[in-house]
């Protein structure tokens, strides 16, 4: 009974063990910046703990310096996986590790974590670390020969790239044995990049070789690489800078092959849906309409409906429908009893659609000057939203100082619908339409309307 009752509680103390994330980074950053855990599942971040940045002197390589230092618990109930920390609030600086039920220490610089990072504690990022600096360095040594190849066709280094490459092989099949068994095994596997048997002569033949045997090693059904940001660093990296052109048609061309070819590997459609949306996210900040068309159009729409995320279809289209190169949203007003469209106006080759106020000191400067400018030009049309508490002031200046232009009454100020679709935070903003109402500009100010013009 006795040992029974022993045996139980060495599975319960088994069961509820805690373990901790211990960093020290140097030199320390702002002391009001903190540390905030999450683990990776997929292409979320999935919150697991905070805590705050301490300073305190250390010895690293016989010197006193000051450093920050933080210590996490992570909950009992914590699955193992790829984790990772955020720190400095603003900006993305963070540091990726993996947990397997063990203490996790290591120490950083935290302007170059990625470059920096040295784990105290942990089997399985000690082996990680070395394996990535060992077959780093081997294939930089590929790397190096079929540049210089490539450089000097002439050049017979044939036996040298076969060494090299032997080596690379062999650092990568001790890892794989290594790694039996570890959590990092399925990262180790998928890591290694496929070298061609011989030295090529050709950069076509380089790239080729590279596009298509570039996710040879990687499986896209492996649940423990689905949830880390390894996968997704692959296709970031693919997408971006393995299919790259310095001509812009013939770059979007290749956006969209490598994304076809992505997403053609990928059979889960939970997986695939976050994949999608990372990647529209992706494409969001340089604003590439075009792409971001093509995602929602061949294959978020094309999804499961139950996968689809409503919220976030609609918050994207919201986020641009006011960009460059789309229609601009239609609205109604009135002039003189007679009912008006933007849609349907057809007046003129070009319009000014222009947000302002009565109440804007700035724009009372510049409506009288972008009044003058417009007056001898026939094919443009000026259409002055105005945003107003009232329609009092608003009346008086239109009629007398506003001839010739279709002048809309906003009400509600900043709450009004229309210049709350046209996302509107300042005034005067304007945007340049063409006949169809497509967006063609968005100037800043009086200037830029005037050069945009003068140039075209």
């Amino acid at each position: 009974m006795k040992n029974i009752f022993t045996f139980l509680l060495l599975i319960s103390s088994i069961a509820n063990a805690q373990y901790t994330v211990k960093g020290i980074m140097s030199p320390k950053i702002e002391k009001s910046d903190w540390i905030i855990l999450y683990k990776l599942e997929g292409t979320k971040q999935i919150f697991v703990n905070n805590t705050s940045i301490k300073g305190d002197s250390i010895d690293i390589n016989g010197k006193k310096e000051f450093a920050g230092n933080f210590e996490l618990k992570i909950p009992s109930s914590a699955k193992s996986g790829a984790y990772r920390i955020n720190y400095r609030l603003e900006g993305a600086s963070f540091v990726d590790f993996f947990y397997n039920k063990e203490d996790v220490s290591f120490v950083f610089n935290p302007d170059y974590p990625e470059q920096s990072i040295d784990f105290l504690e942990s089997s399985e990022n000690k082996l990680f670390n070395e394996y990535i600096e060992t077959i780093s360095i081997a294939q930089q040594q590929v790397d190096s020969i079929q540049v210089a190849v490539l450089q000097n066709p002439n050049l017979d280094l044939k036996s040298h790239y076969k060494k090299a490459k032997k080596n690379v092989d062999s650092i990568q099949n001790k890892f794989i044995d290594i790694s039996k068994k570890k959590y990092v095994a399925p990262f180790i596997k998928a890591n290694l990049r496929s070298n061609p048997k011989g030295v090529l002569t050709s950069v076509n033949d380089y790239m080729s070789n590279l596009k298509n045997s570039y996710f040879n090693a990687l499986d896209f059904s492996n649940k423990t690489l689905m949830n880390s940001s390894f996968l997704t660093n692959k296709i970031l990296e693919y997408v971006f800078y393995i299919n790259f052109s310095d001509d812009k048609k013939t770059q979007q061309k290749l956006f969209k092959q490598s994304l076809e070819t992505v997403l053609s590997k990928i059979d889960s459609q939970p997986y695939k849906k976050d994949v999608i949306e990372f990647l529209i996210e992706e494409f969001e900040a340089s604003k590439n309409l075009e792409i971001i068309d093509y995602l929602f159009d061949n294959y978020y729409n094309k999804l499961p409906e139950n996968l689809q995320d409503k919220k976030f279809k609609s918050e994207k289209v919201a986020l641009f429908i006011t960009e460059v190169g789309r229609i601009a949203p239609d609205f109604s007003w009135k002039e003189n009893d007679k009912t008006f469209n933007l849609s349907t106006l057809n007046d003129a080759e070009n319009y000014v659609l222009v947000f302002w106020s009565t109440s804007c000191s700035h724009c009372l400067r510049e409506i009288p000057l972008l009044h003058s400018y417009m007056e001898n030009k026939k094919n443009i049309k000026v259409i002055a939203f105005a945003l107003e508490d009232d329609s009092f002031v608003w009346e008086n200046y239109s009629k007398t100082n506003l001839l010739g232009w279709h002048n809309v009454l906003g009400l509600n100020k900043w709450q009004n619908k229309i210049s709350r679709t046209y996302q509107v935070s300042s005034t005067p903003s304007y945007f340049v339409l063409d006949k169809n109402k497509k967006i063609i500009a968005k100037p800043n100010e009086i200037k830029d309307v005037k050069a945009f013009f003068d140039k075209n």
